[in-house]
């Protein structure tokens, strides 16, 4: 099938050169609203997710098994140990652990299952490929990314109360200007953070694509030859690219937490240091 698949997207680019997408195509419509191809991409993507991870989670044991469940284990155990380094306690790695875990298998999942046979050109609807990468379209790395800095504030937010959150934007007293300006500046970076993640995943996963279809056009019917090493290299980068993403986004996290915990330990030696000064 696969063979199949590639010899006929090779076939149909001999002549016209290799189809390259960049932007999601329209192939449904749902009352007013247009489904794009990365959108009912995501939507397979997600419901075959739970569906694996509810087996794999029927299936775990005390005991370690072989097999998918020991891929799964294995990350989840790789991503909480990432947390809890970071965060200096394994209980609060524990605690958020379940978020991005998922985050991380999602896009991981989400990028391995964008190289599999019929994503891109090989089925197509009005001349519309049906079903696109979700991660390399840029509104679907923009979604990822403000979801992930969404859950990061509420999370530092649970962690240091809404109030001293946003006090830790603005270092030194508010009567000063510069520290008004800063603090403003800081809460922009916040901002800026959504597209450094959005833009890092999409172009690195949108440029493997590209590569992909540019081989796969030269190799014409050897396309499988041709493709094949890009797209091990590909399955490669996904991962990494999730890994990334994820880390980016427990590094943000453990940042304002560790920051609102030092300002915690200021204000309590301040008293024992004004006491033994008395």
């Amino acid at each position: 099938m696969l063979t199949s698949l590639v010899t006929r997207f090779a076939a149909e680019t001999a002549e016209t050169g290799p189809s390259v997408h960049i932007t999601p195509g329209e192939v449904l419509h749902i009352g007013q609203y247009s489904i794009s191809n990365s959108m009912l991409y995501a939507w397979v993507c997600s419901v075959l997710i739970i569906i694996l991870s509810i087996t794999v989670a029927r299936m775990m044991r005390i005991r370690p098994r072989k097999g998918l469940i020991q891929l799964f284990e294995a990350g989840t155990d790789f991503i909480t140990n990432m947390i809890a380094s970071a965060m200096g306690s394994r209980q609060k790695a524990i605690k958020y652990a379940p978020y991005f875990v998922t985050i991380f298998f999602f896009i991981t999942l989400s990028n391995w299952l964008g190289l599999l046979p019929g994503v891109g050109d090989a089925i197509t609807r009005n001349d519309t490929p049906l079903f696109r990468p979700f991660t390399a379209d840029i509104n679907g790395t923009l979604a990822a990314a403000a979801v992930s800095m969404f859950f990061i504030q509420l999370f530092s937010i649970r962690e240091a109360g809404l109030l001293p959150h946003l006090r830790h934007y603005f270092n030194g007293s508010l009567k000063n200007p510069m520290t008004i300006f800063l603090g403003l500046f800081e809460i922009l970076g916040e901002f800026t953070r959504i597209g450094s993640l959005a833009l890092r995943l999409f172009l690195n996963v949108a440029i493997g694509e590209i590569i992909i279809a540019v081989f796969s056009y030269l190799g014409s019917y050897a396309a499988p030859l041709t493709s094949l090493p890009f797209v091990i290299l590909e399955m490669l980068v996904g991962a990494l690219q999730a890994y990334i993403f994820v880390m980016l986004s427990v590094m943000y996290l453990a940042v304002a937490v560790k920051h609102h915990e030092q300002h915690e330990a200021e204000d309590h030696a301040e008293p024992k240091a004004v006491n033994a000064g008395a």
